[in-house]
């Protein structure tokens, strides 16, 4: 169903609420990023879907999942509560982290600029 190279896929076999999708690989866990539309076609939504591999007792894997609906009045309150936290964290708790912050002219592929 993902795929990095979004200009490759093919939707058309797809469940037709799925309109496009960015998995986001962060070690142990993958986070989905799903925009999704509304049953009649009328609107969009974002899904946020955190997954995490699990080891079960007898050797089989499962997935632990976590989702958030986020819709498009609450896009810009979300934006701004989680650039105001990660923010805060990289100021005052993590100040020993280097981080990089490609420059508007850099050629840094799409989804590994840091936003914030």
């Amino acid at each position: 169903m993902y795929k990095d190279e979004p200009e490759q896929r093919n939707f058309s076999g797809r469940n037709a609420e799925d309109v496009y999708s960015k998995p986001v690989r962060a070690g142990k866990r993958t986070y989905f990023f799903d925009v999704k539309t509304t049953k009649d076609n009328s609107d969009y939504f974002l899904t946020i879907t955190e997954s995490k591999r699990r080891t079960e007792m007898d050797g089989s894997f499962s997935f632990d999942k976590h989702k958030i609906f986020l819709y498009k009045e609450d896009f810009d309150k979300f934006i701004e509560g989680l650039d105001e936290v990660v923010r805060y964290m990289k100021e005052n708790l993590l100040k020993d982290v280097p981080y990089h912050t490609p420059s508007a002219d850099e050629d840094a592929p799409a989804g590994e600029q840091d936003v914030f």
